[in-house]
């Protein structure tokens, strides 16, 4: 409120998001951003359709209650290694950030691939930055209409066959393109590559860097993992400033007598930025490392006959104190670094030794607590059991169940079982013990189940035999 006036000004907290109009750019790291590209949709959209012993090489059949990943099968019981791998996989994106800063955000992220393939369909029907402001700016006609309406067709499409392969992944993909094609999808399934298909035309059609910069908790906490030795895209700001313009003719030689850095001041390095930042004002948690600026920058200074690497991944140690590259990887090992590795190699082999060594029988055994104990034919104490077996590997198995701790303990019924493959069975077992040879009370057993068809598939379970007094 103005004191002088007496009149009232509204002041809005919320400041409108300027759209971004990053120009397409060109280069070693481009190129290397595009191989990830294709690698990451290779394997996302690609293994959903990966046989694998007769079935999808990855599935995740919540009905069934199982995970099948290539020749494993993860049942809920196995929550343990589900969580264990996914442990693993933050440690080494800790540990990757540490080292190299974003390089996963800049380079294999979910919302920095789908983005660059957006920008890539978008460019293709609008053409490069100044086009696409041209576009913008102009009136509604034919031209601006099919250019637009194609575009956000291509992202359409590009997003419902996302959120198609996404739940393809949930109900086997065959069984998912029939029931599309035939329109007989479930309604859950239906929701989610519509949602899935949503988010991914929202994301990386429209709120791009606004998910990077505000959505994403790693760009909040990623500077923790930071510190002075860790690769970084970094401005060489003494070789730079002071910035200006200069005719080309101006060489690397003449620029002290022009009191001018290297940097022209083109601003060619945020124009080609995908949040929008000017690198050049130091290190910013807007950055996610895609080295867009980079690969810009050194073509600005091959035109100018100027050395490359005014912008360039470094570290802040080796600027300020001209490290060379010899210098910077010394400083990579450090104790920190080392730690972190030893710790993830432990985690890994780890991980790897329990999956191999996984015992793919599981086995309960419980006691039929209706029936303590009965005597049968005057000659024995009878204990019933239930016995549930799951079979977690792919092939039938037919096991047999042995009783073990009393005199003379004998199975009478159910000691011979057949599981199929990555399935669940159950049996009956009737054990029993000679009257005369046991005293009454409880006593421990063990029973021992035994696959025929594979000898080293064997597990011994724990229980008691009750005798009556």
């Amino acid at each position: 409120m103005s004191s002088t006036t007496g009149e009232t000004k509204v002041v809005s907290l919320y400041q409108s998001q300027k759209k971004i109009y990053a120009k397409s750019v060109t280069g070693r790291f481009a190129n290397l951003r595009w191989l990830m590209v294709f690698v990451t949709q290779a394997v996302f959209y690609g293994l959903a359709w990966m046989p694998w012993n007769g079935r999808q090489a990855v599935l995740f059949d919540l009905g069934a209650r199982k995970f099948y990943i290539f020749d494993w099968i993860f049942w809920p019981q196995d929550v343990l290694y589900l969580t264990f791998i996914l442990i693993v996989s933050a440690y080494s994106l800790f540990f990757v950030t540490a080292i190299a800063g974003r390089v996963f955000c800049g380079y294999a992220c979910p919302q920095t691939v789908y983005t660059e393939i957006f920008m890539w369909v978008e460019k293709k029907f609008e053409g490069d930055r100044a086009a696409r402001m041209k576009l913008d700016q102009a009136p509604m006609s034919f031209e601006k209409a099919w250019r637009k309406g194609g575009k956000h067709l291509v992202w359409v499409l590009i997003g419902l066959w996302t959120g198609f392969t996404f739940v393809g992944y949930f109900t086997p993909i065959k069984t998912l393109a029939h029931e599309v094609l035939t329109a007989t999808t479930g309604p859950w399934e239906t929701f989610w590559i519509l949602f899935y298909g949503f988010a991914t035309w929202g994301n990386a059609g429209f709120m791009r860097e606004q998910v990077c910069k505000y959505m994403c908790p790693y760009a909040r906490f990623q500077s923790v993992m930071f510190d002075r030795d860790t690769m970084i895209v970094t401005y060489d700001s003494e070789r730079g400033e002071p910035r200006g313009g200069r005719k080309k003719s101006a060489d690397a030689n003449a620029l002290k007598a022009l009191n001018l850095g290297s940097c022209v001041d083109c601003s060619l390095c945020v124009q080609v930025c995908p949040t929008g930042i000017d690198i050049r004002n130091g290190l910013q948690y807007e950055c996610i490392g895609c080295s867009a600026c980079i690969d810009v920058c050194d073509t600005v200074m091959d035109k100018m006959s100027y050395p490359r690497g005014l912008i360039r991944y470094s570290t802040e140690n080796a600027v300020e104190k001209h490290w060379d590259a010899a210098a910077i990887r010394k400083h990579m090992l450090r104790p920190r670094i080392l730690i972190y590795f030893a710790v993830l190699v432990l985690l890994v082999a780890g991980l790897l030794t329990s999956l191999a060594l996984r015992n793919p029988l599981k086995v309960d055994v419980i006691r039929d607590r209706q029936v303590l104990a009965r005597e049968v034919d005057g000659r024995y104490i009878e204990n019933v059991y239930k016995l549930n077996i799951m079979n977690t590997a792919e092939q039938t198995q037919k096991f047999v169940v042995t009783a073990d701790g009393l005199p003379d303990i004998s199975i009478a019924r159910g000691a011979q079982i057949i599981a199929e493959p990555a399935s669940t069975a159950a049996a009956v077992l009737a054990v029993r013990v000679p009257i005369e040879t046991v005293k009454s009370g409880s006593h421990p057993i063990k029973f021992k189940i035994q696959s025929e068809t594979d000898s080293s598939i064997h597990v011994d379970e724990k229980s008691v035999f009750l005798i009556p007094r």
